[in-house]
């Protein structure tokens, strides 16, 4: 494919203190000439450096990830009928834009998007293994076709009209470019909403056994964060019985922080469940 021939897709790019991230992304998309960065009133130069990107810009405050990409929707002036959701953290390849150029032209009407996954690079290291590669999210979708819900620390799809695909070429995923110490303050704010929302889940067990990848691990999470040994497990699995290990200190570093992770998740569910859901509330 040539990059810099245009994809009609729009691309929305939702931020917060991304400013020295922004500038990568942005390199990686020249097949885009519809990007709108939507900011969650960030304290650094973001904005700025979004404008001298040569993107649009809007803000709005942030409520939750879901909430942000459905005002994302209604209020950016949107190009086109297809719209890609991208981090600043992450970047397109040109495979995943090749890919991408041949899903949204080929795509008939009843198609409201596509499950989208990752390369999760660390350190320039594929933890391919480690992240239990791939991952999936709804990140493609054809306007007016779908629309997200919040959950956990993240989303979910919602409201959706049609039948969801999957974009089988990753793009890059790079979470630590700020450094570990930034992903643990991260992580442990968002196991506090993580901890909200599987203290609420059902049990849903037919759902466990969903077609869906995403649709089948949200099940899942209403039983294993129950499981006393979860976060070994969640070490284990990928680091010993997918052979992460070979992916060297990186992958073990990884793995340990995200057991790590859902420990923080299990004892703040616990949290709520004996104090009540207002257990986690920031004192003020």
């Amino acid at each position: 494919m040539n990059p810099t021939r245009g994809i009609p897709v729009s691309i929305i790019v939702l931020t917060k203190n991304e400013e020295d991230n922004l500038a990568k992304l942005i390199e990686s998309i020249p097949w885009c000439d519809d990007i709108h960065v939507v900011d969650s009133l960030s304290s650094d130069n973001t904005l700025a450096k979004a404008k001298s990107l040569g993107v649009r810009t809007w803000s709005n405050p942030f409520r939750g990830f879901g909430d942000q990409r459905n005002w994302a929707l209604s209020n950016c002036a949107l190009k086109y009928s297809w719209v890609l959701f991208l981090d600043a953290d992450e970047k397109s390849t040109p495979a995943f834009a090749a890919e991408l150029e041949r899903a949204v032209t080929t795509a008939p009407e009843t198609v409201a998007g596509f499950y989208c996954c990752w390369k999760m690079i660390v350190e320039e290291v594929w933890l391919k293994r480690c992240d239990n590669f791939p991952k999936w999210q709804f990140r493609l979708l054809r306007v007016g076709k779908a629309r997200f819900a919040d959950f956990g620390h993240g989303q979910k799809e919602a409201e959706i009209q049609g039948e969801i695909r999957y974009l089988k070429e990753p793009y890059e995923h790079r979470p630590f470019s700020k450094g570990w110490s930034d992903w643990l303050d991260r992580h442990n704010r968002y196991s506090t909403k993580e901890a909200e929302e599987r203290a609420a889940l059902p049990g849903r067990l037919a759902e466990v056994f969903s077609s869906h990848g995403p649709v089948r691990n949200r099940a899942l999470k209403a039983y294993v964060s129950r499981m006393p040994g979860w976060p070994i497990l969640r070490f284990s699995v990928p680091y010993f019985l997918r052979l992460g290990f070979v992916e060297g200190r990186v992958g073990f570093t990884y793995c340990l922080n995200l057991a790590y992770y859902e420990y923080l998740i299990q004892i703040k569910i616990r949290e709520i469940k004996s104090r009540g859901p207002t257990a986690l509330s920031p004192k003020v």
